[in-house]
């Protein structure tokens, strides 16, 4: 199935706002299954951030979860895919970043905590992926900035997000897979 980014943006809003889960690993993963998910690409930058604010909403955060699906589709259609080799920022982390400012109504000349807050956060993980390296995995990073995440809002925000062990069960698909030397290799 070829989709134009657009397109695959309304599957994603149309099929996400079902989900009633408290944990963004498992919405993304089942989410990842569709066949109109490319194994990378740059309809992971919304999807990201859409299953955390999914699972943001269903842990008690207060939001309009269609007005942050909406604001979260247009920041994301801006980021071009393959930006974390080009533009040294994965798209997994600034689609959380987007998602944690548009809960929070961040702007560019804010000065409360969340300003900070979601500097703090995106900062993390990308030190983090520094630390493994590449080749690209959209699978990979979205798990790291997910996990990262739902600790960070718990710690920050009192959100109870859910979390659980994360076995990759995308490996086997991805060419480039670092194997052993990635935190979710699942060899089965």
């Amino acid at each position: 199935m070829l989709l134009k980014l657009e397109d695959k943006y309304e599957l994603i809003k149309k099929e996400i706002i079902n989900y009633k889960s408290k944990k963004p690993i498992d919405i993304v993963c089942e989410m990842m299954d569709k066949d109109y998910i490319s194994i990378h690409g740059p309809e992971h930058h919304f999807l990201d951030g859409a299953a955390f604010l999914i699972a943001y909403k269903n842990s008690g955060g207060d939001i309009d979860i269609n007005d942050c699906l909406e604001k979260l589709a247009v920041r994301t259609a801006k980021m071009p895919g393959a930006m974390c080799a080009y533009w040294g920022v994965c798209g997994a982390v600034a689609s959380i970043g987007a998602a944690l400012s548009i809960i929070h109504g961040t702007q560019p000349l804010s000065i409360d905590e969340y300003y900070k807050h979601n500097m703090e956060y995106t900062s993390s993980v990308l030190q983090k992926m520094s630390t493994i390296g590449g080749a690209r995995c959209c699978k990979r990073n979205a798990f790291l900035a997910l996990s990262h995440a739902v600790q960070f809002v718990k710690e920050k925000y009192n959100i109870q997000m859910e979390f659980n062990k994360i076995e990759c069960k995308f490996s086997a698909l991805n060419n480039q897979c670092l194997n052993n030397s990635c935190l979710f290799y699942n060899e089965k």
